[in-house]
C-alpha cells in the first residue's frame, strides 16, 4: 500500500510540475519574397486569415509547432482565394496557449497577410 501511495505521489508531483513555458522562432514556417517596387503600381485588396488548433491531455497529442504554424498558412493562403496577379504581403503568425487545467492544454495558432495585387 505504500509502494502504491508513493507511485501515485510522484506521479501527480511529476505531471503538476511541468513547465508552461513556450519557447519558439517566430520565422518558422514563413515564406519570404523580396519585390523591389519602384513606384505605387499595386493596391491592397484585403486580409487573409487561417488558424490551426492542438489539444494536448496529460502532454500527449496534438500537432508539432512547426507543424501547426504550416497548416495555419496554408489555411490562410486558401483563404485568401488569389487570382492572377495578387500575393500574399506581411504575414504574421501568432502562437497562444491557453490552459484549462495542467491537464488540458489547447495551443492555438493564428496567420494573418495583406492581400495585394499589382497594377501593371
Amino acid at each position: 500500500m505504500k509502494k502504491l501511495f508513493r507511485i501515485c505521489a510522484i506521479t501527480v508531483a511529476a505531471l503538476s510540475l511541468n513547465s508552461c513555458g513556450i519557447t519558439g522562432n517566430p520565422s518558422l514556417g514563413v515564406s519570404e519574397t523580396k519585390v523591389l517596387l519602384q513606384k505605387k503600381n499595386f493596391h491592397v485588396v484585403g486580409q487573409a486569415y487561417g488558424q490551426s488548433k492542438a489539444i494536448y491531455v496529460l502532454g500527449m497529442g496534438g500537432l508539432s509547432k512547426k507543424a501547426l504554424r504550416a497548416n495555419a498558412i496554408d489555411e490562410m493562403s486558401r483563404n485568401a482565394k488569389l487570382t492572377g496577379s495578387q500575393a500574399l504581403v506581411n504575414t504574421n503568425v501568432h502562437v497562444s496557449r491557453k490552459m484549462i487545467t495542467p491537464l488540458y492544454v489547447e495551443i492555438i495558432c493564428d496567420a494573418t497577410a495583406n492581400v495585394i495585387e499589382f497594377d501593371e
